[in-house]
């Protein structure tokens, strides 16, 4: 429905009632610009069917049913929909994951409801809501201008205008034949300074942005590079199930010319079928979905929310860490810890800088310099009795700022700022400048953050300068602020550089600050720091090579962190950035993780980034790409045990039409795959998704991002063990077989051994670092990995001493043979255990 300033009623000062926005949610829809399709169950269904595997099966049951053999072909259609079971409650409980992470993330904005100011999601937003906007807020819709103060908005998204707009208040915008009004703010448009109230007029798919910017809410993703390696691996298993189909199909017809036609051409579809379902890896999918879905909810529960999916992959290839001083590394707890007076008294001093810090303010440095005002006698209802007159705003390019208070009478000017730039509209003689500039560098050597006081008496406000640099000050002197480092920072710093990951130190601090503080905690900077100035004369190709050695940049301003990244990234870094306010929003898209800061961090800086950082601490940076680690190398291990445990099943399909024996001999028939599967599916997807972090997690230095998944060394031990499998459980069969034995118990001796190697297989696969037995150890008090074993050991029992038996075309084994499996499953895997052993030995020797 059309949403306009005509037809929505006007509100109050007290806002909307929760019950008058209800209602309006329901007449108006949610604030977005294409409501959110979620797919049905019966879509899903459709879709997990659609997949070759269960085509397959059900190609498979309805053979049984045309071979006149209806009670396999019902067997098989209920371990279709067991296993279709298994992947809708999988795939549920995998959308209901991101969808908490999603609302998590979801940006919010303040508006007055009963009276009151409330945090509320942005897609809850209706027209009549009063938004309270601020700095770093993304307007959500659009709405017209009640009050502001100072109020810059940036519209480059919608107007393509890259300078700010300074709006107005409703009535106070001067006629003009432009769209745009500055007595209005739009969806989609960035508050760069200021605050306001904006009475909402238009929501969703009718606000301008919703207008101009509809197509791209409905554009497709790009697949993550994860996602494009397992599809190719799909395919490939695929097109050679294909052609082994078609070879084992045509091998079967030429072996039974003693059948009917009929039947010929059902045993060689059935034939060729098996071996099919046997080569494809369905379970890949679901590996990468689950793994990483569940990898992010671990995350969040760690204080690292994820926004984009793929950054949990890109984590453990991270190689340089790009973080801001401030409340990254340090505990963004300041507080005035010396002060040198260059003329008149240090209670001037100490007024000057109070009288120089917004009223009403947010910044921790104001914070604590108002708090020393206050321990020092200087009140701030006496500090801010007079009238702010003037006010000189602090940018990135000046550095400093100031206020003209008229103090009953007499004008005065507070200013404040980096002693450089305080320094240059200061009347200083040589010798006093040398001796304020050795006080600065004295302080900053002490690790403290230094700034500027000066002062200004005009005659009167028509002597007052339009802006700050036109100023002539007398220097009151310097303070010194300490922000202590977090605690443990130092050790997280040294596990950064034990895994190969470089620390890069942004601030706007000046460089002996920045160096003080680099070398408290451990930064190799070597002493050398760029400033942002320097940075500004270098070009592209010299950034390049100043970046592949120097950790510290200081005095840098929004716009120089994008250079850094970029010069980075060329270099062939993977680069993490952290960022909060609203300029350090292109610099975190471009970085390849962007890393935005939950607690100070702007509206704009979470939209933009792929992580928040919900509590602003840099050991939380450190644990996340840890996880990150864990998270791939468990992905790894999975893809590793799904392509093992299918080579005996695959050869085992295949060796048998070739070596003549009869189709109803075979050691595996659709029916015992499906029962594989069965076991494959929550051993890959559950049990290994929670293995814990290899000891040496953080002791190796961060993967290649172009590296394949499969790897060469991954691909020949999963080769090398799957055969060995494969051995132990066509040999059996084959023994068993060929000495006389009923079919059916030779088929039971191989598929046993196959169904007690998994279990083998999951301990020996767990870790690269540990033992089978110490990863045993480790996850004995797991309850999910005893539900797996006494489930497989259950599933085992169940096919072989039960009535199921029969149905399977099993037959119970005795304990001898039981125990000779059991013997065959453990050879067939814990021989890698030797391997392990000698490459760890070889660890420990060099």
């Amino acid at each position: 429905m059309t949403t306009n300033d005509q037809d929505v009623t006007r509100t109050g000062e007290q806002g909307l009632t929760t019950e008058e926005a209800r209602r309006r949610q329901e007449r108006y829809g949610r604030n977005e610009l294409a409501p959110q399709k979620r797919e049905g169950f019966a879509t899903k269904l459709l879709h997990i069917l659609c997949e070759p595997m269960f085509l397959l099966l059900i190609v498979a049951a309805v053979i049984y049913f045309i071979l006149g053999e209806p009670r396999d072909g019902a067997i098989m259609l209920v371990f279709v929909v067991g296993i279709i079971t298994i992947d809708v409650v999988q795939e549920w409980k995998t959308d209901k994951t991101l969808a908490a992470l999603k609302d998590l993330s979801a940006p919010h904005v303040t508006v007055i409801r009963d009276g009151r100011e409330q945090d509320i999601a942005s897609v809850e937003v209706v027209p009549g809501d009063l938004m309270m906007l601020c700095e770093g807020v993304k307007v959500p819709a659009d709405g017209i201008v009640v009050r502001c103060a100072d109020l810059c908005v940036d519209e480059s998204s919608l107007t393509g205008e890259s300078l700010g707009v300074w709006k107005v208040p409703e009535g106070m915008a001067e006629p003009s034949g432009d769209h745009w009004h500055r007595d209005w703010c739009y969806a989609g448009t960035l508050v760069t300074q200021g605050t306001a109230t904006v009475e909402v007029s238009r929501i969703g798919p009718e606000t301008e942005y919703g207008r101009i910017g509809l197509g791209v809410a409905s554009a497709p993703d790009e697949p993550a590079p994860l996602k494009r390696q397992t599809d190719r691996l799909v395919r490939t298993c695929a097109i050679i199930a294909g052609v082994l189909f078609v070879l084992v199909g045509v091998f079967t017809w030429f072996d039974l010319t003693d059948h009917a036609p009929v039947d010929r051409l059902v045993e060689s579809v059935l034939s060729g079928v098996t071996l099919a379902m046997a080569m494809i890896p369905e379970e890949f999918p679901v590996i990468l979905t689950v793994f990483l879905s569940m990898g992010a909810w671990r995350l969040a529960r760690e204080k690292t929310l994820v926004r984009k999916l793929p950054s949990v992959e890109t984590l453990g290839a991270v190689s340089v860490l790009c973080v801001d001083k401030t409340g990254t590394i340090t505990m963004n707890r300041m507080s005035v810890q010396e002060t040198w007076v260059a003329s008149g008294s240090e209670h001037d001093l100490l007024e000057t800088m109070g009288l120089g810090c917004e009223t009403d303010t947010y910044d921790p440095m104001e914070k604590a310099m108002l708090a020393c005002c206050d321990e020092h006698g200087i009140k701030r209802d006496d500090l801010f009795a007079g009238e702010l007159v003037r006010e000189y705003a602090f940018t990135n390019e000046l550095k400093m700022m100031g206020h003209v208070w008229d103090r009953g009478g007499s004008l005065v000017i507070a200013a404040k700022g980096s002693p450089e730039r305080i320094l240059g509209v200061c009347d200083l003689a040589p010798d006093a400048r040398a001796d304020a500039e050795g006080r600065v560098e004295e302080l900053s050597s002490q690790g403290l953050r230094v700034i500027a006081i000066a002062k200004g008496e005009p005659v009167d406000e028509a002597s007052v300068p339009e802006d700050i640099t036109s100023c002539h000050l007398t220097l009151l002197g310097v303070v010194g602020l300490a922000d202590p480092p977090r605690e443990g920072v130092e050790a997280d710093i040294a596990e950064c550089r034990r895994a190969g990951i470089r620390v890069v130190m942004i601030t706007g601090d000046n460089g002996v600050t920045a160096s003080a503080i680099a070398r408290r905690v451990g930064i190799a900077s070597d002493g050398e720091v760029i400033t942002g100035d320097e940075l500004e004369g270098m070009g592209d190709d010299e950034l390049r090579k100043a970046v592949r050695h120097v950790s510290v940049f200081s005095r840098v301003i929004p716009e120089h962190k994008m250079r850094i990244v970029k010069a980075l990234k060329e270099n062939g870094e993977v680069v993490a950035m952290t960022g909060d306010g609203v300029n350090d929003a292109p610099a975190l898209k471009y970085a390849d993780i962007g890393i935005a800061m939950g607690k100070r961090g702007s509206e704009v800086s979470r939209e933009a980034a792929d992580l928040i950082l919900m509590d602003d601490n840099f050991a939380t940076i450190v644990r996340a790409v840890s996880d990150g680690r864990r998270i791939y190398d468990n992905i790894r291990k999975a893809v590793g045990y799904v392509f093992t445990i299918h080579i005996p099943i695959a050869f085992s399909a295949l060796l048998g039409p070739f070596l003549g024996i009869a189709p109803a001999a075979l050691l595996l028939l659709p029916l015992h795959v499906v029962l594989l599967e069965v076991m494959i599916d929550p051993t890959c997807s559950v049990v290994l998704e929670r293995q814990p972090a290899e000891r040496d997690v953080m002791d190796r230095p961060p993967r290649d991002p172009a590296e394949e998944m499969l790897t060469r060394g991954l691909l020949a031990r999963s080769v090398a063990m799957g055969l060995t499998v494969f051995a132990a459980a066509f040999g059996s069969y084959w023994v068993l077989l060929s000495g006389g034995a009923d079919a059916r118990v030779a088929r039971a001796m191989g598929l046993a051994v196959i169904m007690l190697a998994n279990l083998f297989l999951v301990q020996v696969i767990s870790s690269e670092s540990d033992s089978a037995l110490v990863s045993a150890r480790r996850l004995a008090g797991d309850w999910v990995m005893w539900a797996v074993v006494a489930g497989t050991l259950a599933l085992l029992a169940a096919i072989l001493y039960s009535p199921l038996s029969g149905f399977l075309k099993l037959a119970p084994l005795t304990a001898e043979q039981a125990l000779v499996a059991l013997a065959l499953a453990a050879a067939s895997v814990l021989w890698y255990e030797v391997v392990k052993a000698v490459r760890r030995n070889g660890a420990r020797a060099s």
